[in-house]
């Protein structure tokens, strides 16, 4: 798999997830694919199987209201895909920068795994969500 081709990936991931095509986005993924989330994150953990992703989306869109996911770059080499990107939050909110890195076997996406420069946007908003919701 060329470099170009694990990229076009990469962007048809972004491109569907950001509309809910989670079926599409599954055709893309290995059946044992997991993301990891860091620790310091509200939506800490790993998530598991070829709905990862859209059970990722569930959580994280029903804790943080994310207006953009705003992509500055993206990179490819070897089995990896290296996006640097930041997600934009409601009410004027710090954004989050972070890196995601997409590992590839036998043609899929296997993983996910984003980098934050500062989890402390996110813990912001999503406070802020919380602080809408009444909670």
């Amino acid at each position: 798999m060329t470099n170009d081709e694990k990229v076009a990936i990469v962007n048809r991931l972004y491109e569907s997830s950001a509309v809910g095509d989670f079926d599409t986005c599954e055709t893309m993924l290995t059946d044992d694919f997991f993301i990891m989330e860091a620790s310091d994150t509200p939506m800490a953990g790993t998530f598991t199987g070829i709905t990862a992703l859209r059970d990722l989306y569930a959580q994280v869109f029903g804790m943080i209201e994310v207006t953009n996911v705003v992509r500055t770059e993206i990179t490819s080499g070897g089995d990896y895909v290296v996006t640097i990107l930041h997600f934009e939050f409601a009410d004027g909110l710090e954004p989050a920068h972070l890196c995601e890195l997409f590992r590839f076997r036998d043609g899929k996406v296997c993983e996910i795994r984003p980098y934050y420069f500062d989890a402390a946007p996110l813990r912001a908003a999503h406070e802020a969500f919380k602080a809408k919701q009444g909670g």
